[in-house]
């Protein structure tokens, strides 16, 4: 497959930043059993990362603005493009030696998602998309999965947990999805499971109280893969109001129609 040069910057700062987090994941693992555990070493990891990031994308695009979990944002002189970067979602899984996280990209041109990455250096699984150019799973084409029975469907979502989000709220979203469809997941790295739509390996997902670079790689995955991306209230304000649904166009809005029913008739 022959990339663009927008994607090929993007693979080259992913996986430059990749082969560090995949070292320092293996240190992890050892740390694991220390009594102080790996969280100091993990924060240093991820900052690391979009340092590592940051250098890459603006050497090739020194205009652009960039948007990072760690260091926030920082404007450049050319205001309509600005990158958009996770160095390390998943941070928990990765913090506890589980090798489910990963490195997400995205570039908005004039506040409209252009392209995305998003790249799990645990198993050197890289999914890309550019508008309007497909989605790609290292060098093979993407598609949503086309099931049309949501008692076929796997469902992915993100929890809550205890003094963050609504978690009476989360208990109703799940009741209402137990109800309806085959099975319900959580991983615990939003933009893999966005691009785990895209790749059809799960029929939706759904998650509350995201930011910005949690979702912007994925959003344009599903939708140059054939998938369906909104906010809660069928809107496109995912990247503002931090949540998203997302699947094809059917399970896209049985989802969609389930948890604003769930929103309604709370369980006790």
């Amino acid at each position: 497959m022959i990339r663009s040069a927008l994607i090929n910057v993007m693979v080259k700062a992913a996986r430059k930043a990749g082969r560090n987090l995949k070292r320092d994941f293996g240190e992890v693992e050892k740390l694991q059993v220390s009594r102080k555990g790996p969280a100091d070493f993990v924060t240093q990891a991820d900052r690391r990362a979009e340092e590592m990031l940051r250098e890459e994308l603006l050497h090739a695009r020194p205009n652009y603005g960039f948007v990072g979990e760690e260091g926030g944002r920082h404007e450049g002189s050319d205001k309509t493009h600005t990158w958009i970067v996770d160095p390390l979602d998943g941070t928990t899984n990765f913090l506890h030696g589980i090798p489910q996280f990963a490195i997400s990209i995205a570039l908005e041109r004039e506040g409209q998602i252009v392209a995305g990455l998003v790249y799990n250096p645990a198993n050197d699984e890289l999914y890309t998309a550019e508008k309007g150019k497909g989605a790609f799973f290292n060098d093979e084409r993407l598609r949503v999965a086309g099931r049309q029975n949501s008692l076929d469907a796997v469902v992915a979502c993100g929890l809550p947990h205890h003094g963050r989000g609504d978690l009476a709220l989360a208990r109703s979203e799940i009741f209402a999805v137990q109800q309806k469809f085959a099975g319900l997941r959580r991983f615990g790295a939003a933009s893999l499971d966005l691009a785990w739509v895209a790749a059809g390996r799960f029929d939706a997902f759904w998650e509350r109280d995201l930011a910005a670079w949690d979702m912007a790689a994925g959003v344009i995955l599903i939708r140059e893969a054939g998938g369906y991306v909104t906010d809660l209230d069928n809107g496109d304000a995912m990247l503002t109001k931090g949540n998203i649904v997302a699947g094809n166009e059917t399970m896209h809005g049985q989802l969609l129609k389930l948890l604003k029913d769930a929103g309604k008739n709370p369980v006790a």
